[in-house]
């Protein structure tokens, strides 16, 4: 007798939130933004990874960034280290794809 998983992969559950879910997919921006502002570039990174794979694909990413596909994929890896300017230009893109704006804000901390 064959069994089937309750759980599906990881990766497939964020894609299928992020397609049905804009405030999930903002929030997933949102972290991203704050982890790479407080010293966590890596997991920024591959959430960055996962939120274009979930909405505007590599493949759009690399003609809206003028920037090799593969070149991305290299960036939004763990091991990744793009540049401030072609992280600003997928932020740019992410942010128009998802129809938000990026607001910075500090705080104090106790």
């Amino acid at each position: 007798m064959t069994t089937t998983p309750l759980t599906r992969d990881f990766k497939e559950t964020v894609n299928a939130r992020v397609q049905r879910d804009s405030a999930f997919a903002a929030a997933l921006l949102d972290e991203a933004i704050s982890l790479f502002f407080n010293g966590e570039p890596e997991t920024a990174r591959l959430i960055l990874r996962d939120l274009v794979n979930a909405t505007i694909g590599f493949e759009e990413l690399a003609i809206a960034t003028s920037k090799p596909s593969k070149s991305l994929h290299r960036m939004l890896s763990a091991k990744g280290n793009p540049t401030m300017d072609n992280l600003t230009a997928i932020l740019k893109v992410l942010r128009k794809t998802l129809q938000v704006d990026i607001k910075v804000q500090t705080v104090t901390c106790a």
